[in-house]
């Protein structure tokens, strides 16, 4: 009986020294599995924002053209030009004035994906954002207080493509089109007007730095 529980006492030990073993060969292994987890670069959205283009490069934008009446704007004035006012986009007016220009075609000023597109009331109205890549990297245009939208979230458009029509916030203003063009691609809507212009560009100068 003595030797029976000797025995048994020396299996139990064996046992317990093979787990622990076990325990000790497996942590480096799960410690090295999670430093790869943790050392491995991140996916950026602007990297995110290129991959949806090598998916389909028949949207690389290929050339700029003005958003009203293309590819010149004929017909049309820049009422508020970039910067004035600390103005950040463009307000783009018919030449006949008032409302005459209410639900006149808006068209993509490039190749390009379509990164938002809803009404978000207020000043803004229904908003329009398409992200375009360039030699120089990525850009965005934007476009507000459209009376319709035809396009939508995750759609890849051509330049010349009717994405919407001209409106005016919901009766707010005459109607015009807001039109932006932003080099940083990860700016919130903001608020159209601000002293800080950086992340924003002259959008005639760069249509015309870009036409093709």
């Amino acid at each position: 009986m003595i030797f029976l529980r000797i025995l048994f006492f020396i299996v139990i030990v064996f046992q317990v020294s093979c787990q622990e073993v076990k325990k000790e060969s497996a942590s480096p292994s799960s410690i090295a599995e999670k430093s790869i987890i943790k050392t491995e670069p991140q996916i950026t959205r602007l990297d995110t924002i290129l991959a949806i283009f090598e998916q389909k490069p028949i949207y690389k934008a290929r050339g700029f053209d003005f958003p009203i009446a293309k590819p010149n704007a004929k017909g049309y004035y820049n009422a508020q030009p970039f910067g004035t006012n600390n103005h950040l986009g463009e307000d783009w007016n018919a030449v006949t004035g008032g409302d005459s220009d209410l639900g006149d075609p808006i068209y993509a000023t490039a190749n390009g994906f379509v990164n938002f597109a809803t009404d978000i009331g207020g000043g803004w109205g229904k908003v329009i954002r398409i992200w375009h890549t360039t030699v120089d990297g990525v850009v965005e245009s934007l476009y507000a207080h459209c009376d319709t939208i035809l396009v939508e979230q995750g759609q890849y458009v051509f330049k010349g493509d009717t994405i919407g029509t001209i409106g005016n916030a919901g009766g707010i203003y005459l109607a015009h089109l807001h039109f932006e063009i932003r080099d940083d691609v990860l700016l919130p809507i903001g608020a159209g007007y601000a002293t800080e212009t950086e992340g924003y560009l002259d959008p005639t100068k760069f249509i015309k730095a870009h036409r093709q």
